[in-house]
């Protein structure tokens, strides 16, 4: 799809750190990078579930060169090295096994494991810089052909480094325990009248499409519209492969700024909407217990059809120690309303339980703070200047019509605000306060 960036704030190609997006980042060989890490090399805890309107803490994205030349990078791979060989020493000697006891055996051959993939990468980059280092002493070599051999050692090197590099900090950048999770997206309407109902409208109908962009099935659970067409409220199940880790940043306060339908004057208005996305938990990572589930069954309300005012098919469920609430009414189908009810309550309860993790784990500077930072606008959409502007990195695209239809352009966006959230981790990790520091 044909665009016009007005800022374009990250670097590309070779000198991306963290690359994800398919029409943006490429790798240098083969494809694109997926980045992961599958060894779990991490704080031991760690966990960034709730993203909402908190700018980052990232000034810019820093080229793969400039972490390596970083200090503090230098020094945390000599400690996660160290700590393999003790670790790993430790496995191998049975004196140890019979002093120290099963529990401590267990974690630190679960820390060889993890680390192992990491200790290998970084060996092969050192292996490399010698054979690079050896290849450039051949260079001056009076044999023309020794130098052209030489000349493509030296480019393999160079390849390889790169690589290797990058292998790096994937590994060290932590996976999100919830991005597997399939999710539950709300909007509700926020200042703005009949103006912000129908921007909640387009949203909820941008977020349909984003799903079908990516092949995610797209499940609505509320649905509850205003007088001239906008939504009040509504919420939809969203299920697929990476499907919250593609979402989770949309989390927060929309602003729109546009000349209302209503509006006779020709006035600009601005108005907000909120964005609420909930990752939905497995049966095995969280449970409900039925004695404190109050169920609740009425009569469905609004346009619907002839089962409306009819039936007792909606759905209200109330999670008694919490008071947490979830209703449904979009099905015919009394029992069907109540699985959606359900699925909306799990991960209501879910993202309560991360949030009080996440809480405990991190002060207020950082972006994941919560359902309680949702207050802060963390987009505008301004359709008289046909920009969208993200106000935690400061990246501006334009074409709003484009945008809206929830393809390209919001992955660009949602590929953007993961690099610089990863990179921030990678702060977080190397214990940096000073980003811009050594």
């Amino acid at each position: 799809m044909a665009y016009r960036r007005a800022v374009n704030i990250l670097p590309r190609g070779k000198e991306c750190v963290f690359s994800l997006s398919t029409f943006c980042f490429h790798k240098w060989e083969n494809g694109i990078f997926q980045r992961g890490n599958p060894h779990g090399l991490s704080v031991r805890g760690t966990s960034r579930n709730l993203h909402t309107g908190k700018p980052f803490m990232v000034a810019r994205l820093l080229s793969v060169d400039e972490l390596f030349a970083r200090r503090s990078l230098q020094d945390y791979l000599k400690k996660m090295e160290k700590e393999y060989s003790e670790c790993l020493k430790a496995v191998n000697s049975s004196v140890t096994e019979q002093q120290g006891g099963e529990d401590e055996m267990r974690a630190k051959r679960t820390r060889v494991s993890l680390l192992g993939p990491l200790v290998q990468s970084i060996k092969q980059l050192d292996t490399r810089h010698k054979e690079i280092t050896e290849t450039e002493a051949l260079l001056k070599d009076e044999d023309p052909a020794l130098r052209e051999l030489a000349q493509m050692e030296r480019e393999s090197c160079l390849q390889d480094i790169e690589t290797l590099r990058q292998e790096i900090l994937d590994l060290l950048v932590p996976e999100e325990e919830a991005d597997l999770n399939d999710l539950v997206l709300e909007v509700t309407a926020g200042v703005g009248g009949q103006e912000a109902m129908l921007f909640t409208g387009e949203m909820f109908d941008m977020y349909q499409g984003f799903a079908q962009h990516h092949g995610w099935s797209f499940d609505i659970l509320e649905h509850m519209t205003s007088e001239i067409g906008g939504l009040r409220h509504a919420s939809a199940s969203i299920s697929g492969p990476q499907s919250y880790k593609w979402m989770k940043f949309e989390a927060g306060v929309h602003r729109v700024q546009r000349v209302p339908k209503t509006e006779k004057q020709g006035r600009i208005h601005t108005s907000t909407m909120t964005v609420a996305v909930l990752p939905q938990p497995t049966e095995i990572s969280f449970t409900i217990h039925p004695k404190d589930l109050r169920i609740d069954t009425m009569r469905a309300s609004g346009a619907g059809g002839q089962h409306v005012n009819t039936t007792d098919s909606a759905v209200r469920i109330v999670h008694l120690p919490t008071g947490v609430v979830a209703e449904c009414q979009q099905e015919r189908s009394q029992m069907k309303n109540k699985e959606k009810a359900m699925k909306a309550l799990r991960a209501k309860l879910y993202s309560m339980k991360l949030e009080e993790e996440t809480s405990k784990r991190y002060n207020q500077r950082k972006i994941q703070i919560g359902t309680r930072g949702r207050s802060e606008k963390i987009r505008t959409y301004n359709f008289s200047q046909d920009r969208i502007t993200d106000h935690r990195i400061s990246m501006t695209v334009h074409d709003i019509k484009s945008f809206m239809l929830g393809e390209d352009l919001l992955d660009e966006m949602n590929s953007s605000l993961q690099d610089f959230s990863n990179q921030e981790m990678l702060m977080e990790l190397l214990g940096e306060n000073n980003h811009e520091g050594a």
